[in-house]
């Protein structure tokens, strides 16, 4: 097994609004390791974005992180003091984000955004920052880097936009970059390109990818492991390979029926899940999912199941399935 770079224990979410407490992230568990891609699943609302900005401590003004410990290595990043962990964010942990239109600044060069970067967390003169600034462009498929590196984002193509993003987010050497839906913007062709050079930068530097998505394609293109969320926690997890070809929970099942394929028959409906996501503000006290359920049994509705290891390295939140698999308190 590859070392583990960043482990999540326990992480719980809360935003204050108005109607009262939002449990956007309820308890998580699970690890980015060394030189792996590690994908987040689900459907919009489900907690996947909410889990990175908590990983980066880029909550909004209503968010809290109520309990739960990040260990970068031996620190916890939840513990760090903010001037701390400025430190880490851009230097051991990056990001990049779903719009890089939005994500860049519009009055700095994308040469200069890139600089700063490295400025703020290396001992390098301007000159080496722009010689490497220009060496990441090209890096990133970017053609004519010195003409980009003085291009201002709205010069740029959505595409270009998001390998400069790339670039910026790479230009220190982290440990573990965090993609949040990269390609959601792009359209099909650029969105394959994109996929393919993170997945190539990734494996070159060896870094830990959590890449973030609500695309089945994509994790089965790019994921060694996943893990599907629902309601803010997590409903099953396991090599993508597993959960894509032997899903166990409930909730996967459904996603993957609901994918059209080469078999889908031209005219007949696509599967649906019914019902629709709770409000995580209004969350029953037993399974989220169980109103939607198509196994559910009455111990489904008393109390949230806890993950059981159903297979080797697979687990699933489902007491019916725990029990039809013969595993049920493991």
């Amino acid at each position: 097994m590859k070392e583990a770079v960043l482990k999540i224990q326990n992480l719980k979410t809360v935003l204050d609004t108005p109607r009262g407490a939002v449990r956007a992230v309820d308890g998580i568990d699970f690890e980015l390791r060394k030189g792996e891609c590690f994908a987040l699943v689900g459907e919009s609302g489900s907690g996947k974005s909410m889990t990175a900005l908590s990983l980066m401590r880029l909550l909004p003004e209503v968010g809290r992180i109520a309990s739960g410990r990040v260990d970068l290595g031996d620190v916890d990043l939840l513990g760090l003091p903010e001037a701390a962990m400025r430190a880490v964010r851009g230097r051991r942990v990056a990001m990049i984000f779903q719009e890089p239109a939005t994500a860049l600044n519009p009055v700095l060069t994308c040469g200069k955004q890139i600089v700063e970067v490295m400025r703020r967390h290396m001992n390098i003169s301007s000159d080496e920052a722009r010689t490497k600034a220009l060496h990441l462009l090209r890096q990133v498929g970017i053609d004519d880097p010195e003409r980009r590196f003085d291009e201002y984002p709205f010069q740029l193509s959505g595409g270009l936009r998001q390998r400069v993003m790339i670039a910026g987010a790479l230009a220190v050497d982290p440990e573990v970059l965090i993609a949040d839906e990269p390609t959601t913007a792009l359209d099909v062709t650029i969105q394959a390109q994109i996929l393919a050079l993170l997945r190539k930068l990734q494996r070159e530097r060896g870094m830990a990818l959590l890449l973030i998505t609500h695309d089945l394609g994509i994790v089965s293109k790019m994921a060694d492991r996943v893990a599907v969320m629902y309601a803010g926690s997590v409903v099953e997890t396991g090599s993508a390979q597993d959960v894509l070809t032997r899903p166990l929970h409930p909730y996967t099942r459904g996603l993957l029926a609901a994918v059209p394929t080469l078999r889908t028959q031209r005219g007949k409906p696509l599967e649906t899940i019914e019902g629709t996501v709770p409000a995580l503000g209004a969350l029953p006290s037993g399974c989220a999912f169980e109103p939607r359920c198509s196994l559910r049994v009455p111990e489904c509705a008393r109390a949230l199941p806890p993950l059981v290891e159903v297979a080797p390295g697979h687990w699933a939140r489902c007491p019916v399935v725990a029990k039809m698999q013969g595993t049920a308190g493991s």
